[in-house]
């Protein structure tokens, strides 16, 4: 189980009255920022949760225990070097460093269960990376977002070039990767990136609100929602549409479509048991 399992640089919570689990990033004097370690360990983190029935959503924060200044994560911990035996001045070791990083990103992304990125504060570089491979962001307002790497001469190479296009567009994406700026939650909810964005002193609720509401609904449901969405649309139109009736026909067997249509005739709330 998850939380029998001792990390050292996050921390994991269950909330059993709202079917979730949380993942929070526990290195607040370094505002929480990212090593190889501390990906490897979300990614196990959330692999560990993948067959759990009592967990069906996964909040992934910074920790409340701020010692500096909310942060999500400032980024990657430049002073913490990439790894043993590798040496930066050799192209190829910086390649097999990011696809280090890369490998526990895509272990992140492929996570089965809605997973939502709770940014109050700062997420900027490799965390502003990391809620990219997130479904759902939720962000208070005094929280901020950007890819500051091009003032240090290197780049968001932790898919940042890649993933932020796909969704603000190229020219906005461009827009923060060129000049390194940090954006408001309100312009990156303006943007289509944040799904919400809540009142500092109302933001633990709204999350708690968030992921209950989504811990207590249909398990496989949004399993097939959420492979339908990340997949299907990189493919072409046809394909999406394929992979949806697919998708259709395999959540038709699970208990809960009994479950919710059986409610919806009784004008009775769903009692989702999650299978």
């Amino acid at each position: 189980m998850a939380e029998e399992k001792k990390y050292e640089h996050i921390v994991i919570e269950r909330v059993s009255d709202g079917n979730y689990a949380v993942i929070s990033l526990n290195r607040p004097d370094k505002l929480n920022a990212l090593t190889a370690q501390t990906c490897r360990e979300v990614a196990d983190a959330l692999e560990s949760m993948e067959m759990d029935p009592d967990i069906r959503c996964v909040v992934l924060r910074g920790t409340k225990n701020v010692t500096k200044k909310p942060a999500f994560s400032s980024g990657a911990d430049l002073s913490a070097g990439f790894g043993p035996g590798l040496n930066p001045k050799i192209p190829m070791h910086m390649d097999y460093s990011m696809f280090d990083r890369h490998r526990s990103y895509l272990r992140i992304e492929a996570f089965p269960k809605p997973l939502i990125a709770a940014v109050d504060g700062y997420a900027f570089g490799g965390g502003c990376e990391l809620t990219l491979v997130c479904d759902l962001v939720i962000a208070s307002k005094r929280s901020f977002f950007g890819f500051p790497e091009i003032t240090r001469g290197i780049l968001p190479a932790n898919g940042g070039t890649q993933r932020m296009a796909r969704h603000i567009g190229l020219g906005r994406a461009k827009w923060m990767i060129y000049t390194g700026d940090r954006f408001s939650a309100e312009t990156m909810y303006e943007w289509g990136y944040v799904s919400k964005v809540v009142d500092d002193d109302k933001f633990e609720e709204e999350v708690h609100n968030l992921a209950s509401k989504i811990g207590k609904g249909a398990t496989t449901a949004y399993y097939v929602i959420k492979k339908a969405m990340n997949y299907g649309t990189q493919a072409p139109h046809y394909i999406g549409i394929n992979f949806e009736q697919l998708g259709f026909a395999v959540n038709s067997q699970a208990s809960d479509v009994v479950e919710g249509v059986n409610a919806f005739l009784r004008r009775r709330e769903p009692n989702f048991k999650g299978i």
